[in-house]
């Protein structure tokens, strides 16, 4: 049913006129004389908002409300004798809005301008920076459409100064918001979308396009502030992502090293204790549940919980003892769920888990080669777990896990089955000993999606629509109570095994 403009107007003003003081704004400068005005709204397609105070009254009509929320209304208006449409906005001034969000709103009035630049044949139909939660959409960028004919493009970009995490989660806001303009049917043809993000911040996105479906029309653009118009990006060319492989002898040399100290450490707690050499690095490291509370580097072992370790001598394994049994008696399936080691490190926790059972995710699984976090990152690349195996066939599996939602896990499973997918192409697994023995099946590998059954983000279903087809994904939800021991309570694969080339 289509909104009346009248009654979404009316709505919007309540909530922020006449209840705490306001100021407005006209076109990004404030109108003086018209603090705590008092209005009118005139029916119509385009109602009449007319604002008035001892001082000053202003009459606009309003073709849209582009954004509205308790603090903050931004207007779309016509003003006599100008073809142009304006921007009316009523800001409540009791709550100082934060500096991130007046810089989304500034950047929000740069991007319009780039736009009407850069694709001028084209016609801005909205541009936003509020929040939609219901539809899973950050307000940490700007998004927005452009029209020409009966075609539009979707438009979403990040400002300078956004985290990284925000820029390289632009794919999958992005793809939401394409996704929700074409439900909307506000063009017959809503064609793709259209990325725009700060100088230098396009590598990981430019990376995880590989892995999007060939008919979805992905355009990315870098823009510096100070040019007029933004550069487009080679989107078949991938991202410049740093990985790589250690070769497995020089993994096994490290073990051998401290295999007398990773006994005495092991004995301690022999079923909740393993290590593991410390990806990219010569370090090993011991996980309790997979919250890590020692590490051995260049001849040193250290103890502690966080950065700061001290260092064990002969004298002083007894602390290391009394950390472990304090870790033992509260990671644990029946420990107190509010006590913070017991909550710490969940996913690393689950991780362990499938380690030690794989065959519960997929029984065609081998337990005797499951990798973790193989290929290694450049630092700041990942802060996830994935798992890489193989299965009776000699097909590669990637296992990406999370112990919340998280509605990023489809697009870092992607990233890290891109890696997997190149290494492969190159032989680079039997080159540096990975699965010795096995011969490898060429085909692309199984991603497996794995999660408790409801901490799967609502909005991945719509997501794996996009994929491309190449990448066979497995939904894999497990038991609520997966401490207590690792069940699958749904296995779904996107398409049908058969179609994807398994079993």
């Amino acid at each position: 049913m289509a909104v009346d403009p009248t009654s979404e107007l009316e709505q919007a003003l309540e909530r922020v006129v006449g209840r705490e003081p306001f100021e407005i704004r006209e076109d990004g400068r404030r109108v003086t004389g018209l603090d705590d005005a008092q209005y009118e709204v005139r029916p119509g397609r385009k109602p009449l908002l007319y604002l008035w105070s001892g001082d000053r009254t202003l009459a606009r009509r309003v073709t849209r409300v582009v954004e509205a929320d308790g603090d903050h209304i931004r207007l779309e208006v016509e003003r006599f004798g100008r073809t142009k449409p304006g921007r009316l906005e009523i800001v409540r001034r009791d709550r100082a809005r934060k500096p991130s969000r007046l810089n989304r709103e500034n950047f929000a009035n740069r991007l319009e301008e780039l736009l009407a630049r850069q694709f001028p044949d084209e016609t801005l139909e909205s541009l936003s920076t509020a929040p939609d939660p219901e539809h899973s959409l950050s307000g940490n960028y700007a998004r927005g459409w452009l029209r020409r004919g009966k075609q539009g493009w979707a438009i979403l970009s990040a400002a300078p100064g956004e985290t990284a995490a925000t820029m390289d989660g632009s794919l999958t806001y992005g793809l939401l918001w394409l996704d929700r303009l074409r439900g909307r049917n506000v063009a017959p043809i809503v064609a793709g979308l259209r990325l725009i993000l700060p100088a230098g911040a396009s590598r990981m996105t430019a990376h995880r396009l590989a892995g999007i479906a060939p008919d979805v029309a992905v355009e990315l653009y870098e823009w510096q502030a100070d040019e007029p118009l933004a550069r487009r990006m080679d989107s078949n060319a991938g991202g410049n992502i740093a990985t790589w492989l250690v070769a497995r002898r020089q993994t096994e040399f490290l073990l051998e090293q401290v295999k007398e100290i990773d006994a005495r450490i092991r004995s301690l707690s022999p079923d909740a204790i393993d290590s593991a050499v410390v990806p990219g690095t010569r370090q090993v490291s011991w996980r309790h549940h997979g919250l890590e509370f020692a590490q051995w580097s260049r001849g040193t072992l250290r103890v502690g919980l966080g950065p700061r370790r001290a260092a064990v001598t002969g004298d002083s394994w007894s602390e290391l003892e009394r950390l472990v049994a304090e870790l033992s008696a509260h990671r644990r399936a029946d420990g107190d769920h509010r006590h913070p080691l017991f909550r710490a490190s969940r996913e690393r926790w689950l991780e362990t888990m499938v380690l030690a059972d794989p065959a519960r995710i997929d029984a065609r699984l081998d337990a005797s080669f499951v990798y973790s976090q193989v290929p290694a990152f450049s630092a700041g690349d990942r802060g996830v777990l994935d798992l890489l195996g193989v299965n009776a066939e000699g097909r590669l599996a990637v296992i990406e896990l999370k112990a919340d939602e998280d509605l990023q896990l489809i697009f870092q499973a992607v990233d890290y089955w891109l890696r997997v997918r190149w290494h492969q192409q190159q032989g680079d697994f039997e080159r540096y000993g990975y699965f010795p023995g096995r011969t490898l099946h060429p085909g692309a590998p199984l991603l497996y999606l794995v999660a408790p059954g409801l901490r799967f983000h609502s909005a991945l279903r719509t997501l794996a629509r996009y994929l491309s087809p190449e990448i066979p994904v497995c939904r894999v939800g497990l038991n609520e109570d997966w401490r207590s021991g690792l069940r699958v309570i749904e296995r779904e694969w996107r398409a049908s095994p058969a179609k994807a080339g398994i079993g």
